[in-house]
């Protein structure tokens, strides 16, 4: 447990009470697709294991029936996958609070967190506003030498229609 309270980025506290073992292992396959691991934890054994992490913030999201959703990469997955899996499936199941690297966060906290883009879509988000002003620059600068093609284009038509009629 020291282990993976030491390695993750993000983790999520969710009280579990309630939930069937078809619901859990419907949730945790769900979490597993994303890299999420779903660990229910013994709150004694959990407090000495983020004593000897060095991570104090654990202590404050574990109490009661705890299960925790730890992620090691992308920090909105855990919280985006929780949330839509409850969501779609109407489950009981509570976000108590999460951890994001050093900083503990509210139960508020991990929804705002779940309603953030991925970093995929913020690069994207990014990239096309970067992109958004050079593609206006070059609309503009087509715009004068567009006007004056379809001007010399004119001027040819009207010249072969004069020669035709002579």
């Amino acid at each position: 447990m020291r282990q993976w309270m030491e390695k993750c980025t993000v983790a999520v506290s969710t009280d579990y009470t309630g939930i069937g073992v078809s619901v859990m292992t419907g949730l945790r396959r769900a979490l597993r697709d994303k890299d999420i691991e779903y660990r229910v934890v013994k709150n004694r054994l959990a407090h000495l294991a983020a004593d000897a992490a060095n991570r104090p913030g654990f202590k404050e999201i574990i109490s009661g029936p705890t299960g925790l959703a730890i992620g090691y990469g992308e920090p909105t997955d855990p919280a985006k996958t929780l949330s839509e899996y409850i969501r779609a499936n109407r489950l009981r199941i509570e976000i108590r609070g999460g951890i994001l690297g050093d900083r503990a966060l509210s139960a508020e906290q991990v929804r705002s967190l779940a309603l953030l883009p991925s970093r995929e879509e913020m690069v994207a988000r990014l990239m096309g506003q970067l992109n958004a002003p050079a593609a206006g620059l070059v609309r503009v600068l087509n715009g004068p030498i567009a006007g004056l093609a379809r001007v010399l284009q004119r001027h040819v038509e009207n010249s072969e229609q004069a020669v035709g009629a002579e």
